[in-house]
């Protein structure tokens, strides 16, 4: 389109693949004015078995789904088919990409439920980094919040900085244990809350404007 001299910024051809539009220009195509899309953050509380995906090649559901929105919106990371909990979606790709990115090590908090009973000795082997694959896992926070000794079973409130494909399931099948159930409750300094499996919301401007300070500063 632009070869064949359609587009347009601020009234003038452009010519050149690759100009830099400013956020303050008008961009027109084929004489018609593009509207710039409004930037929205929804947060969603995916239910298991629903694919982090705009879509799947098997025809199973995916969150966005789920979500009644006008906005071409895509998920910020990815949530195990098999896990729940907090998803953040947005068509923001600049502040998606600041969430993502390995080097602000961005906390995600999980409840985890394991088969077996988690000694101190594997704790700290969690929280100190173990080999999983081909990497080995960042230091972590992992307290333990309740254990049935009847059922042999662990519940824990995991803090982890990173996202590795399927990180926290490895890092306890590395010790020998399976993970029963694992359900993200916070993003940076967003938190679930409420909201029931497959229920969604729009963040607030205040909240959006308080993660992209707390992505600014790396604090709370």
């Amino acid at each position: 389109m632009i070869l064949s001299g359609r587009v347009k910024v601020d009234g003038e051809v452009i010519s050149s693949l690759g100009y830099k539009v400013k956020g303050d220009q008008e961009i027109s195509v084929d004489g018609k004015i593009l509207k710039k899309e409004e930037k929205a953050v929804y947060i969603i509380n995916k239910p298991k078995n629903v694919i982090t995906s705009v879509a799947d090649d098997k025809n199973r559901p995916t969150v966005i789904d789920l979500i009644d929105c006008p906005l071409r919106l895509f998920p910020v990371g990815r949530l195990d088919f098999d896990s729940s909990g907090l998803l953040l979606l947005t068509n923001d790709g600049e502040l998606a990409n600041r969430l993502l990115h390995p080097k602000f090590g961005i906390p995600k908090v999980y409840e985890v439920k394991i088969d077996g009973i988690l000694n101190e000795k594997d704790r700290l082997k969690l929280e100190n980094g173990i080999r999983v694959d081909d990497y080995v896992s960042a230091k972590a926070q992992v307290k333990v919040t309740a254990v049935n000794m009847h059922k042999k079973t662990t519940q824990v409130k995991m803090t982890i900085y990173e996202g590795h494909n399927r990180q926290i399931r490895k890092m306890f099948k590395t010790l020998g244990y399976n993970v029963i159930r694992l359900h993200r409750i916070k993003e940076a300094n967003i938190e679930l809350g409420n909201l029931r499996p497959g229920e969604y919301r729009k963040l607030k401007v205040f909240e959006v404007q308080k993660l992209r300070r707390f992505l600014d500063e790396g604090n709370l």
